[in-house]
């Protein structure tokens, strides 16, 4: 049996940060002692570096099986520990088959085999087609189901209409699982536009009308299955748009269960910074204006957003056609899996936020989401021993050799960042520590009803 202590003058517990020993039992914390308390196991002193839960991280594309060129389940969970991340949950497309009946998902299941470094759960999907098989989908051990409103760039993973998530909303509120929707509706059906290079001709194309609208359908159809006795848990993924937050507020006052999340994408870049022809800031919805993303974090203070996520969506770099800067052909998505927490922290602790509340945004609140929140996301006895060693007061610059996930492209490189994660511990079992990681991959799959 495992079995040992940390002692830091900084640990998080219990919603603050004190002195504290924290005691480590065959994977499960034992006991949070005073900080000298004495014990009969190995305690290492970390002085003034920050202990806190592992970060939970509910919005993650790895593309495997089938797409392994993008990302597999090794590198990216390599990546999540490096960022501190113990524990992701894996979304449903961008992998063949994507993950929307019972037999796709064990494909995925045997994928992961051996190659996990954290632990993983996995998001279902909702396309036309799949409805009937749901049931057995979330019967099955996913976390909850995703879809979209607009095209998804995968033809296997079309779009719902308000007719299939009539059709979906009582399954899903029979399970009780989130139903995550891609919030972008284009109702004028708009020819495509030509953006070439230009990224404020792609911020054109994209407008927040497209998400405003998708989010007020979702509030919409949520008021309508709860009049017929059908309470879903609505989530918008990547919320960009800061005028979509009116009509999430709304939902809410009305006691919809009706949340959503941002990225840091959002909150720490906009849309004046960011020059023609650099593909690796493309991602939909897009980045938008500076004054667009301060009202996002108005939102994160004030609770309207309830917490922050990756939304990891790598592909290969030919796919990102960085060399001809064409942002109009370039896939979209925004690689930056390990460095949330530091660009995060870098950026909260200018607006009056402490590392207790980013804690929570990054990994309380999103444990809970995931229905994982009675193993995850706490520093408290019988939780799991998922682990952040956190560098408060360090610095770095990003840099493509620091990088874990597949393939070495990032738009942070060149940024100066807040903050280092110098070990990570999932269920009590170092696996990374100063930029090395450490035996073998040792996470899990995490699934609905097995926990």
């Amino acid at each position: 049996m495992v079995h040992f202590a940390l002692r830091s003058n900084k640990v998080i517990t219990n919603g603050e940060m004190i002195a504290a020993c924290v005691e480590i039992k065959d994977q499960i914390i034992h006991a949070v002692h005073p900080h000298d308390q004495q014990l009969d196991c190995q305690v290492e002193d970390l002085g003034d570096l920050v202990l806190m839960p592992g970060l939970v991280d509910s919005h993650v594309h790895i593309n495997e099986p089938g797409r392994t060129e993008w990302e597999g389940f090794n590198t990216a969970t390599q990546a999540a520990a490096a960022g501190g991340i113990t524990t992701l949950v894996d979304m449903p497309l961008n992998c063949i088959p994507v993950t929307v009946n019972k037999a796709a998902f064990q494909e995925k299941l045997d994928a992961v085999h051996d190659k996990l470094w954290v632990d993983c759960g996995f998001w279902g999907g909702v396309i036309p087609q799949n409805i009937g098989e749901l049931d057995e989908l979330l019967t099955a051990g996913v976390l909850g189901v995703k879809s979209f409103l607009i095209d998804s760039g995968i033809k296997e993973f079309p779009q719902v209409e308000a007719d299939d998530i009539r059709k979906a909303m009582p399954i899903l509120a029979k399970h009780d699982v989130p139903y995550l929707i891609h919030a972008e509706l284009d109702c004028a059906h708009t020819p495509p536009a030509t953006i070439g290079d230009k990224y404020q001709s792609f911020l054109d194309s994209r407008p927040k009308k497209w998400e405003n609208d998708a989010v007020a359908l979702m509030a919409d159809l949520a008021k309508e299955a709860k009049a017929n006795g059908h309470d879903t848990k609505v989530h918008i993924v990547h919320l960009s748009s800061a005028e979509a937050l009116s009509s999430i507020s709304d939902a809410k006052a009305q006691g919809l269960q009706f949340t959503a999340e941002t990225c840091p994408h959002y909150l720490t870049l906009h849309s004046e910074a960011i020059p023609d022809g650099k593909t690796l800031f493309k991602c939909c919805p897009p980045i938008r204006e500076d004054e667009n993303r301060q009202t996002l974090w108005q939102a994160v203070e004030d609770g309207r957003i309830s917490f922050i996520v990756s939304d990891h969506s790598p592909c290969t770099p030919e796919l990102k056609h960085i060399d001809t800067g064409d942002i109009e052909k370039a896939w979209g998505g925004i690689s930056a899996l390990q460095f949330g927490i530091s660009l995060i922290w870098t950026e909260a602790q200018k607006r009056g936020f402490d590392l207790v509340e980013i804690n929570r945004l990054m990994s309380a609140e999103t444990a809970k989401f995931a229905g994982l929140d009675s193993i995850k996301g706490q520093i408290a006895p019988g939780y799991h021993a998922d682990l952040l060693v956190f560098d408060d007061r360090a610095e770095y610059e990003i840099s493509n050799d620091m990088i874990k996930h597949r393939h070495k492209i990032t738009p942070y490189v060149g940024k100066t960042v807040s903050g280092r994660v110098e070990k990570t511990y999932v269920r009590g079992q170092l696996v990374y520590r100063d930029d090395e990681f450490v035996a073998s991959p040792v996470g899990r799959p995490l699934l609905k009803g097995k926990l």
